[in-house]
């Protein structure tokens, strides 16, 4: 009874595998599936895949951005990620490799992700090195994902360079579209710019 009790109580109890090993599945720049196990890649964190980023001026789609960089160091190649604890959400927290090459330290040298001070100190001297030769976020102005996530956004600004596919007059900008100005948007900030901002 005590062995059954044991072995029921390591499989709910939240352990996490040592590592796995297989194709990924890119859910965005620091999260990745493998055989069905959700992995949150550790001491790093990009942008959200709805976040932008000005460099120059210009938005970009830093988010979309952190995730096709993520998917073209893994397309095609076996990853092996290697973790033994769990997130509140039930992601395994682990470093990844494609063979000798750092996942995780790859992103931030290539300013695609920052080092996540708040969970490691482990990805600093990459985050440093992006900052000085203006890698990826570093080429600009961007709010880091962990502020993003609890509301802050770029100051929108008025420019010149920016490209709005509609112009909101008698309106607000929501998205890629106008709406009325009692509505309430809940899509994220797209190409429609508001007459005066």
């Amino acid at each position: 009874m005590k062995l059954l009790l044991a072995i029921l109580l390591f499989f709910f109890s939240g352990a996490a595998a040592a590592d796995i090993t297989g194709p990924a599945y890119v859910i965005d720049g620091d999260t990745i599936d493998i055989s069905d196990v959700r992995i949150r890649l550790n001491g790093i964190d990009t942008p959200e895949i709805e976040q932008i980023c000005r460099t120059n001026g210009l938005i970009w789609h830093c988010g979309i951005e952190a995730t096709k960089v993520m998917r073209h160091l893994t397309k095609g190649k076996t990853v092996t990620c290697i973790g033994n604890t769990n997130d509140r959400y039930g992601r395994l927290i682990a470093n990844c490799f494609v063979g000798n090459l750092n996942l995780n330290a790859t992103m931030v040298e290539a300013g695609m992700a920052l080092a996540y001070r708040y969970y490691s100190f482990e990805y600093i001297e990459q985050e440093d090195l992006a900052k000085e030769t203006k890698q990826g976020l570093w080429s600009g102005e961007f709010i880091t994902p962990w502020n993003w996530r609890k509301g802050e956004r770029l100051p929108k600004e008025s420019n010149p360079n920016e490209v709005c596919c509609k112009i909101c007059k008698n309106s607000k900008a929501c998205g890629d579209s106008c709406i009325k100005l009692s509505y309430t948007c809940t899509k994220s900030h797209g190409c429609a710019c508001d007459a005066n901002p």
